[in-house]
């Protein structure tokens, strides 16, 4: 999932990875680009946080983002063992965890805490909201 945010030095994209079986973020990054490897990062940090699992036991819900389709994370996915499954576009239902997600971080801290200095001050924000939960 990626929420976008404005600073005074430009937009902030942040990268989370939800598990949804246990109802929390388990991987999260910020970035000042929405560059394809900046969401490997929260995977990494997703499979360090749950492993180790059974093969095969995984499935990878994203959205169709170019960052999530593109050839390094689709062989990070493969080589972890997890099976992505990418929603037909505007199919909300499977959506909806990611966007209530998304819209508690920009309500809790984007919104509320803002307007924003720099990329470090969201980065800081946001690490700070997580840690608390």
């Amino acid at each position: 999932m990626n929420s976008r945010t404005d600073s005074k030095e430009g937009f902030v994209y942040v990268a989370f990875v939800i598990d949804a079986f246990a109802g929390r973020i388990v991987g999260w990054r910020a970035s000042r680009t929405a560059h394809g490897g900046f969401v490997l990062d929260p995977l990494d940090q997703a499979l360090h946080d749950r492993w180790p699992v059974q093969r095969g036991d995984l499935v990878h819900l994203s959205d169709r983002g170019s960052q999530y389709v593109s050839i390094r994370y689709s062989e990070r996915l493969a080589e972890a063992g997890i099976q992505p499954y990418h929603r037909s576009v505007g199919d909300r239902y499977d959506n909806a965890l990611a966007e209530t997600i998304n819209g508690l971080y920009k309500a809790q801290v984007i919104h509320r805490r803002g307007p924003w200095r720099n990329f470090e001050a969201v980065e800081f924000a946001t690490v700070g909201r997580l840690v608390q939960h």
